[in-house]
């Protein structure tokens, strides 16, 4: 099986699709080899991305790995949510302007006060701190454009809160979800509906939220744009992402020459 990241993966953070990389992917799927999605984008935002690969039916890993789906047709295999209350309560306490969403699984998101233009996409409601508490939720994610990546690392350390997982983002930006779950706990239920091993795992990516995945899959791979602690994890580091080094990888395995060996 082959986990592919999406942001930084397999597009730029433009949302632009290389050529090369698309090839690399038809290649896996030509070689009868499952490809499935693991993003910490929502469902709606993944879809796009699903469709843009031509990707065969079969599974996609969203919200870090707290919503996973068949697809197409659609169909929910797994949500898996936790009550925000106390969460939302502590981060506006270390953090009083950050902004805060929670996800409407397919369509988009409620939140406290629009983030900056092109962070979520979807249906967007702005809602009270109160009416996002009340709900059980699949992801907090926690947003200040004018705070660092740094400083959101140093906020979830002081948060301190027991029965959910972090990820910062590049940015300042936040995910909390329910305990235990993250890309690699999902992709391992996954593996073991499918009957396959970790050993037998592939898996690409560049971001914090990446590393479970990384130290999970039997190779895992970080891009060369990876941060210094995504990089200590994985199994190999390939070339930058405009180097090519999704599809250095992927070709590694499935290019021609492989395959003909």
């Amino acid at each position: 099986m082959v986990a592919l990241d999406i942001d930084g993966t397999i597009v730029d953070h433009e949302g632009r699709l290389p050529e090369n990389v698309r090839r690399s992917v038809r290649r896996v799927v030509d070689a009868g080899v499952p490809v499935v999605l693991t993003t910490g984008r929502s469902w709606h935002a993944t879809r796009p991305v699903f469709e843009e690969l031509e990707l065969p039916t079969g599974p996609a890993v969203s919200s870090n790995g707290a919503v996973c789906v068949q697809f197409p047709p659609f169909e929910l295999t797994q949500v898996v949510t936790f009550n925000p209350a106390l969460v939302i309560d502590k981060v506006l306490k270390e953090h009083p302007t950050a902004a805060i969403a929670a996800e409407v699984i397919g369509q988009g998101y409620r939140v406290t006060k629009l983030f900056p233009e092109g962070d979520l996409t979807g249906d967007i409601e702005v809602v009270s701190v109160d009416d996002l508490a009340g709900s059980d939720v699949t992801r907090i994610v926690v947003r200040d454009p004018e705070a660092s990546d740094h400083e959101f690392i140093a906020l979830a350390n002081r948060l301190g809160l027991h029965g959910v997982s972090y990820s910062v983002g590049w940015s300042a930006w936040l995910d909390i979800a329910p305990a235990g779950v993250n890309k690699a706990s999902a992709l391992a239920g996954l593996a073991t509906s499918l009957g396959i091993c970790a050993d037998d795992v592939l898996a690409l990516g560049d971001g914090r939220n990446d590393v479970e995945m990384l130290a999970w899959a039997g190779r895992g791979v970080a891009i060369g744009d990876a941060v210094p602690e995504v990089q200590a994890v994985a199994d190999h580091v390939t070339a930058r992402f405009d180097q090519g080094g999704t599809a250095i990888e992927l070709d590694r395995w499935f290019g021609r020459l492989a395959r003909a060996a």
